[in-house]
């Protein structure tokens, strides 16, 4: 008899998202001393040392990663939601992130967020949920000076390493 397994394998979610970088032992290490993450396995690559395919899980996602073989790095961008926010950044820049957006107030969605740099130029947003607002309260909250403010500090692109 023949059995379909599920299309989505246990444990991954309907997107996973690649980071692609020159280190990516030292993203892996990253990841698991910032973030507490949970490497899952990795496969050398053809090229010895190089790493051609990793998964590390973070929280409730699996995030896959290989050493580059393009020309151009291409920094991955990933949105975390955590639990402490402060807390979170703390850890992730003892353990080699740059702020690039400190720590906002509360969003008009009811999120804080703050923007990192890790050690290898893939940009994290780290979510906290902290207010769950009906979609009408925040489409409102959005054209309060308070909330345009906390919006505008999240969409600067010209943080030193990002241009």
């Amino acid at each position: 008899m023949s059995f379909k397994p599920d299309p989505i394998p246990e444990g991954y979610g309907t997107v996973t998202p690649w980071i692609v970088t020159s280190d990516t032992a030292r993203v892996i290490d990253f990841i698991k001393e910032a973030f507490d993450g949970e490497e899952l396995g990795r496969v050398e690559g053809p090229v010895p040392g190089k790493i051609g395919h990793a998964e590390v899980r973070i929280g409730t996602s699996i995030v896959m990663l290989f050493d580059t073989p393009f020309k151009v790095d291409t920094p991955a961008l990933l949105r975390l939601y955590i639990e402490d926010a402060e807390a979170v950044l703390e850890r992730a820049v003892k353990a080699g992130a740059t702020v690039v957006t400190p720590l906002t107030d509360v969003q008009a969605w009811g999120d804080r967020v703050a923007r990192l740099r890790d050690p290898l130029g893939n940009l994290w947003w780290l979510q906290e949920r902290v207010e769950a607002p009906t979609p009408e309260e925040a489409m409102r909250r959005m054209a309060e000076p308070k909330y345009l403010k906390a919006m505008e500090q999240t969409q600067v692109m010209d943080a030193p390493g990002l241009t």
